[in-house]
């Protein structure tokens, strides 16, 4: 079998380089060892015979250069799902650090883009790494595949399909969503039509600007001014570096957002940016805004992962308020600009030019990586995991960690996990630009309840009202 790749997923095959590899990485950590044997037929059953992606490879080439899914004649599962042992001791720093070593690796295009390490010797338990070329899905899509592999109990039998807390969709950011999931729609069919578009790539931009704020929201990205030089931005080498927070439980941070009237994500995205306001003046650099780039899902939670699975998701640039000193004003800020970023087509906006980079020729597609690279200074995700714990083989899932490519040469990944109840925040950052990625997770740390106290004093009294 053989079909030709969507241009939203072909961009990103565009966009791999040695320094920015374009792999979605998760890391998973377990109370007890994986039966090895059990995980294999989990994996056959859940991920490779119901998804075809994952047993097929990518061709490049042919009369029209484009790429193609083809299936594997030499398929082997052994190939993707292998064991490796953690040098010791065998802790969290270790694991960091492989988990990094990964993160520097290609994968090999001559199979199916994906692979699942068991990791033996991690404290009492063991760990999973699993790597999945963003060309095959995005990360929302991803996570859930993955999930999916577990179950609601240790015997087996039945998956996890409550998510952890996701805003919901409502009033005119669900008004927003619709009509960014009707661009999408039209984006399909327009991709079936085929040469024409190949001939007339724009046509594709035109079909997601379509309606009465896409071009002002197109005008919006393509008009930012430029990011200011920082810490966090620079020329990329090809280490890097990984770290992750301790779970913070969700209620803690739902208690800072009862008291400002805030999302839990609205709490965590500000302890964020304060989290990048410690670090950048710990340099001896005077604060400034920085934007960072955050992936916005275009395809509802409750809706079945489609077999072919594919992107299905815009960016929006969010200006991060680093040059507020105080820690509750710095909240608001950021609540009113996500506020008026959910109520932006800007998401739909970028699908379009993703999928237009898709299509177009090599320096098109660049300069839309360049529209990225010169007006953000971060990645930063939110990912929801399942409510309560879950088994992977019927072994206990301690925790989970996340992260999307830092595309568009971006040498910084931020990324919200949300498990059982609690939040964790893990960094992955170039190692010439972050050298210890471990100082801005304590900075997150300090940051959250730097926060919490300033909420308690401030009396809970809102600017906005």
């Amino acid at each position: 079998m053989s079909e030709r790749m969507h241009p939203s997923d072909a961009s990103w095959l565009q966009m791999e380089e040695p320094t920015s590899l374009m792999v979605i990485t998760a890391v998973l950590w377990c109370d007890e060892p994986v039966d090895f044997e059990r995980l294999k037929e989990v994996v056959r059953e859940r991920l490779v015979e119901r998804y075809p992606r994952f047993r097929q490879r990518v061709v490049t080439g042919g009369l029209l250069g484009t790429a193609r899914w083809e299936d594997d004649p030499g398929f082997r599962l052994e190939n993707h799902l292998r064991r490796t042992r953690l040098p010791p001791p065998g802790g969290r720093a270790e694991l960091e650090r492989m988990v990094g070593e990964s993160m520097s690796t290609p994968l090999d295009f001559s199979w199916p883009l994906w692979e699942l390490h068991v990791i033996q010797g991690y404290e009492d338990g063991c760990a999973l790494l699993m790597r999945v070329h963003h060309c095959i899905a995005d990360g929302i899509s991803l996570a859930r595949v993955l999930l999916s592999l577990t179950d609601e109990r240790a015997a087996g039998g039945a998956r996890a399909e409550d998510f952890e807390e996701v805003e919901e969709a409502s009033g005119r950011l669900a008004r927003l969503l619709r009509g960014a999931r009707t661009v999408v729609g039209s984006t399909r069919a327009a991709w079936k039509r085929g040469a024409e578009l190949l001939a007339e790539p724009i046509q594709l931009m035109d079909l997601a600007v379509e309606g009465a704020r896409g071009a002002s929201a197109l005008s919006r990205v393509l008009t930012l001014m430029h990011d200011p030089p920082s810490p966090l931005t620079g020329e990329l080498g090809r280490v890097k570096q990984v770290a992750w927070s301790r779970p913070v439980p969700v209620g803690k941070v739902r208690e800072i957002g009862h008291g400002t009237g805030s999302t839990v994500n609205d709490v965590v995205m500000a302890v964020v940016a304060g989290m990048l306001r410690r670090y950048v003046a710990a340099r001896g650099q005077p604060p400034e805004d920085v934007r960072a780039v955050v992936p916005v899902n275009l395809r509802p939670l409750r809706e079945p992962i489609p077999r072919e699975l594919g992107n299905r998701f815009g960016v929006v640039f969010l200006p991060l308020p680093l040059g507020l000193e105080n820690p509750v004003d710095r909240l608001w800020e950021l609540k009113k600009r996500m506020d008026k970023l959910k109520r932006s087509p800007e998401a739909a906006v970028v699908f379009g030019m993703l999928s237009a980079a898709g299509l177009a020729p090599a320096p098109v597609e660049r300069m839309a990586v360049d529209v990225m690279r010169k007006k953000a200074s971060v990645v930063l995700t939110n990912v929801p995991g399942p409510k309560r714990p879950v088994y992977l083989a019927g072994a206990r899932l301690a925790g989970v960690m996340f992260w999307v490519p830092m595309a568009a040469r971006l040498g910084v990944g931020l990324s919200i996990f949300s498990y059982a109840g609690h939040v964790t925040l893990g960094v992955a950052a170039d190692e010439g630009l972050v050298p210890d990625p471990r100082e801005l997770i304590e900075d997150f740390e300090e940051e959250l309840e730097s926060l919490a106290e300033a909420v308690r004093e401030s009396g809970h009294s809102s600017p906005l009202h």
